[in-house]
């Protein structure tokens, strides 16, 4: 096999496929790269066998042939080389050796064979739906910080993906909070459930452009997911299982109501934060009057209190919440004023929209009144 590359296009294909690379595993040739040189086109494949990615990178064939090299040795390599247009050649023996130049630099690294390489599993294409990159990579940002890192609940670690006609819902929760966003599609599709590892949706959002005019196909399959979108795919196994019942988790009653600017809101909750460590526990109290809300924080470092003018119908409340989850969710949001709704001290508040586009649901903590 005997490739030449523009520097710059073979590590962007390297970065993309290196996402898929696992960093331990039992299988060494699954540490590495594909080079699949075989037809009229070039491809790079990393995969996990969770996580698979495959990426077109544009070169000139000189010799046909496919190669496995060490992804960790192979990135290195190609990153140190020469900057700017330089031409990497890459050619390999039938016994893999393989020899990499640029300019002045000649690299000789051993190689495996292609034909033991995993390849990604086959996805038929007739569960599908299709949207723009820019707002794939929205959702999956408005969303992803809610998914749980820990792996004692499955379910937790990925969102629900749910397409009920022309709509697209996504949901993800961890325990203590649940964030929802909700899109309308182009077109009419089939209806469909499937929950998508967080890992996954994280490595697709850092591929993908976020263009608005470019789109990306996802295609649905029995235990797996397939992202089609620019020269890359990307190919995931979903995580089994019934997910929770979200409707049941959404209330519309309400005993209090607010409206609030969310930067002037989110701008006094950082500012709180200054007095937190990592470790510290310390909840945000918010005190919700006629036309006012006070918001305190008491931690070993000092105090903090302010006020924001809000619009207010019901009963006064005084609640606490975990600050980050606020600040969280204010981030997602792109309104201008926002509504919250609460019910008592110890029932989740409801951040949403009238449309329901956006429900961000938070658990209060527990405080001690006397301490305020």
């Amino acid at each position: 096999m005997k490739l030449t590359f523009q520097k710059a296009a073979l590590l962007n294909g390297i970065n993309i496929v290196l996402k898929a690379v696992p960093s331990k595993t039992t299988m060494p040739i699954l540490e590495c790269i594909l080079i699949d040189a075989s037809t009229d086109v070039i491809k790079l494949t990393g995969n996990d066998m969770e996580l698979g990615i495959e990426t077109k990178v544009e070169g000139n064939i000189l010799e046909k042939g496919k190669i496995a090299l060490d992804a960790k040795l192979f990135s290195e390599i190609t990153r140190k080389l020469s900057d700017g247009d330089s031409m990497v050649t890459i050619e390999s023996d039938e016994k893999y050796n393989t020899t990499i130049t640029c300019d002045n630099s000649v690299f000789q690294i051993q190689g495996k064979d292609g034909d033991e390489f995993s390849y990604l599993p086959y996805i038929e294409k007739n569960k599908y739906i299709c949207l723009s990159q820019f707002t794939l990579k929205e959702l999956i940002r408005q969303t992803i910080f809610s998914i749980s890192v820990n792996d004692s609940n499955k379910m937790m670690t990925g969102e629900l993906f749910e397409v009920n006609g022309d709509s697209l819902r996504v949901v993800s929760l961890d325990g203590h909070r649940m964030a929802i966003r909700k899109i309308l599609l182009k077109d009419t599709y089939e209806n469909t459930k499937v929950i998508v590892p967080g890992k996954t949706l994280n490595e697709i959002s850092k591929i993908l452009t976020g263009d608005n005019e470019k789109e990306v196909q996802i295609y649905f399959g029995a235990n797996h997911i397939l992202f089609e979108f620019d020269d890359t795919i990307v190919v995931s196994r979903l995580i089994e299982g019934e997910y929770f019942r979200i409707n049941q988790m959404l209330s519309s009653d309400y005993e209090t109501k607010f409206s609030v600017n969310r930067r002037e809101f989110l701008d006094c909750i950082e500012r709180a934060t200054i007095l937190i460590r990592e470790n510290d526990k310390k909840p945000l109290i918010l005190q919700v009057n006629d036309n006012t809300m006070e918001l305190k924080l008491n931690s070993s470092f000092g105090s903090m209190n302010a006020e924001l003018l809000i619009h207010k119908t019901g009963k006064d409340i005084m609640i606490g919440f975990n600050p980050k989850f606020l600040i969280d969710a204010l981030r997602a949001i792109e309104d201008e004023e926002i509504n919250i709704y609460m019910m008592n001290p110890k029932s989740p508040c409801f951040i949403k929209d009238e449309e329901e586009t956006y429900i961000y649901l938070i658990l209060p903590v527990n405080f001690n009144a006397a301490s305020v």
